[in-house]
């Protein structure tokens, strides 16, 4: 795990830069999962080190706005078929898009997405569990922001620390597969609580495992009221489209 997100957290400042509520906030949920954290000294360094990465999710968001580019942050746990998803949207979807690709090691989900004629961007984190605004920031400049609609930011596979670093998107996708059991929305509620759309994906699964769907939608919008919820089958391009038709009705009403 890193150092900086409350999971391992030292007392040096680091080098990492949203709303500053939100920055409170963040570190208030951080030190609630982690009671042993409680102390002032480092509440005022996860502080600190949110308030940077804020700032710099704003000028992120800054760069987006100003090529009209809709910058989306996908989140979920390894697996979950983040990759899959936008290689297909490749394949179906009108807009034109370019993806920010977060792992620890190995370029080959970008190398994916490349090989479907997608601009891509590789981040490599090392020990880091997360995409940061940082990070991102150094993608952009690899981006070409004035030829795509569309900016996927695919984070590190994760259920827990990415949903507390502001990257500078516009919307946040969540996703959880059918495979990882009808548990994990309630047991991750601070990811499942900044996202604009969850994705139930692998449904095609549904009939070889103990999956309760409904459980799951239900769940998902006591956490978060309103929450926009869709089905996923990769092999169904109905239900791709689907999310594709999502994107577009957001991206619409930005501009």
């Amino acid at each position: 795990m890193c150092k900086d997100c409350g999971c391992s957290i030292t007392d040096h400042e680091h080098h990492h830069d949203h709303d500053h509520s939100h920055t409170h906030q963040m570190a208030h949920e951080t030190l609630h999962h982690n009671p042993q954290l409680n102390d002032k000294k480092t509440i005022d360094v996860i502080t600190k080190i949110l308030d940077k990465n804020d700032h710099e999710a704003g000028h992120n968001r800054a760069h987006f706005d100003n090529h009209g580019v809709l910058a989306i942050n996908l989140m979920s746990s390894p697996g979950s078929g983040k990759t899959t998803l936008i290689e297909r949207m490749a394949e179906l979807a009108d807009f034109r898009f370019g993806v920010i690709e977060g792992d620890l090691e190995t370029s080959r989900d970008a190398d994916r997405i490349k090989a479907k004629g997608i601009p891509a961007y590789q981040i490599q984190t090392g020990s880091a569990c997360h995409l940061d605004a940082f990070m991102v920031h150094k993608g952009l400049h690899d981006m070409p922001l004035s030829e795509i609609d569309v900016c996927f930011i695919e984070n590190v596979g994760n259920l827990v620390c990415p949903a507390s670093y502001d990257v500078g998107s516009h919307l946040n996708i969540v996703l959880v597969s059918v495979p990882e059991g009808s548990d994990k929305i309630e047991k991750y509620p601070v990811m499942f609580r900044q996202a604009d759309l969850v994705l139930i994906t692998k449904t095609d699964l549904l009939p070889y495992f103990d999956y309760d769907l409904e459980h799951e939608k239900a769940e998902a919008r006591k956490i978060k009221p309103g929450v926009d919820i869709l089905e996923v089958n990769i092999k169904d391009d109905a239900s791709v489209r689907r999310v594709i038709e999502w994107i577009e009705f957001k991206r619409k009403m930005r501009s």
